[in-house]
C-alpha cells in the first residue's frame, strides 16, 4: 500500500472543495475518502469498506456525522472506527473499523499521511501556505509522468533560461554568456533541504527549499516584501501525477488580482508540462543511469533521498 511513497505527509486537495458529499481521491494509486463529520472535522480512509470491499465513496455521509456504506450501511466515523452495523446489535463494533488515515487541515490545504493507523508525526510544511498575512492562489494541473519526474524539475535551476525563457528564467537568460557557470549551493535541513544558484560567482538572493517528500517552495528576493511559488507534487499513480501551484504574496492583496497571479502561475506550469512528459512516465533512474553535471546538485540530492529512503518503502 502506497509503494514508494509511504509513511509521508502529502498535501492532497484544497479544503473548499470537500463539501457535504464524500470525495475519492488517488494517492500513488491508492483509493482513499475524505469527508466531513460531525463539526467539519476532516476524515481520510482507505477506500474500501472492510466487511465486502465496496468503495466508501459511494455511499454519503449521515446527519451524525457517519460515513455510510452503500452496500450495507456500515457507518464509520473520521477515525474509521465502527459506529453501526445494520440487522447485528450484537457486533463487536471495536473489531470491524475502516482502515483511517492520519488527516490535517493545514492553511486551505488538506493533508494526508501515507500509512493507515499509524502515529504519525506533525507535518512540517512552508509557513506562508498558512500565514494568514499572505494572499494564496492555486493553480492545479494532471502531468503524464511519474512524480518523481515532476518533483525533480521543480529543484532545477539550470532549465529555467530555457524552459521558462519569457518567463521566471528571463533575466536569468539576459545574463548567460557562452562562458557562464551555475554553482548549485545546496544545505540540509531538518525538513529537506536548501538550494541556491550562483551565476558567475553572483548570487540574486533567490532560494529553492525542498520540504521531503513533495513540496517545493522558490524564494522570490522583493525588498521588504514576501513572494512564494510553492509546487506540490503528489502521485495519481505510476503514470499520473498532480501538480499543485500556490501561489503567495504580501502585497497586491486584493482578491479581484488573483486571476491575474493564477493565470501567471499557470503559465509557467504549462511552460513545464511538455518538456517533463517527455521524459515518459517511469520513474527517475538511479544516479549513475543518466549523466549528470555540476549544476544538477539539487536534482541529485532529491534522487539520493528518493532511492536511499523513499522507493522502497511500503505500508501494510
Amino acid at each position: 500500500m502506497f509503494d514508494g511513497f509511504a509513511h509521508v505527509w502529502t498535501p492532497v486537495i484544497e479544503a473548499r472543495r470537500l463539501k457535504s458529499e464524500p470525495l475519492r481521491v488517488l494517492i500513488a494509486g491508492e483509493p482513499v475518502v475524505l469527508f466531513r463529520g460531525r463539526g467539519g472535522a476532516i476524515g481520510a480512509l482507505v477506500d474500501r469498506c472492510p466487511h465486502r470491499g465496496a468503495a466508501l465513496s459511494l455511499g454519503h455521509v449521515t446527519s451524525e456525522g457517519t460515513l455510510e456504506c452503500p452496500f450495507h450501511g456500515w457507518r464509520f466515523d473520521v477515525t474509521g472506527a465502527n459506529c453501526h452495523i445494520p440487522l447485528n446489535p450484537d457486533a463487536r463494533l471495536d473489531r470491524l473499523g475502516a482502515r483511517g488515515l492520519p488527516v490535517r487541515q493545514i492553511g486551505e490545504l488538506i493533508w494526508v499521511y501515507t500509512a493507515p493507523g499509524a502515529e504519525a508525526p506533525e507535518p512540517v510544511t512552508p509557513p506562508e501556505l498558512s500565514d494568514p498575512n499572505l494572499s494564496r492562489i492555486y493553480v492545479t494541473r494532471t502531468w503524464a509522468c511519474h512524480w518523481t519526474r515532476a518533483m525533480e524539475n521543480m529543484l532545477d535551476s539550470p532549465h529555467l533560461p530555457f524552459v521558462h525563457r519569457r518567463t521566471i528564467g528571463r533575466t536569468l537568460r539576459q545574463r548567460m554568456t557562452p562562458q557562464s557557470r551555475m554553482e548549485i549551493l545546496w544545505e540540509d535541513t531538518d525538513y529537506g533541504g536548501k538550494a541556491r544558484a550562483i551565476l558567475d560567482g553572483q548570487d540574486n538572493g533567490a532560494t529553492l527549499q525542498f520540504h521531503r517528500p513533495n513540496v517545493m517552495t522558490l524564494h522570490i528576493p522583493i525588498p521588504d516584501r514576501t513572494l512564494r511559488i510553492h509546487a506540490l507534487v503528489m502521485p495519481i499513480d505510476d503514470a499520473r501525477t498532480q501538480l499543485t501551484v500556490v501561489g503567495t504574496r504580501s502585497f497586491a492583496r486584493l482578491s479581484l488580482l488573483d486571476p491575474i497571479f493564477a493565470l501567471m502561475n499557470g503559465r509557467i506550469a504549462d511552460e513545464d508540462k511538455a518538456v517533463v512528459e517527455s521524459s515518459g512516465t517511469a520513474e527517475i533512474p538511479p544516479l549513475m543511469s543518466e549523466h549528470s553535471v555540476g549544476s544538477d546538485r539539487a536534482t541529485i540530492q532529491f534522487r539520493k533521498y528518493y532511492y536511499e529512503t523513499l522507493r522502497d518503502s511500503s505500508a501494510a
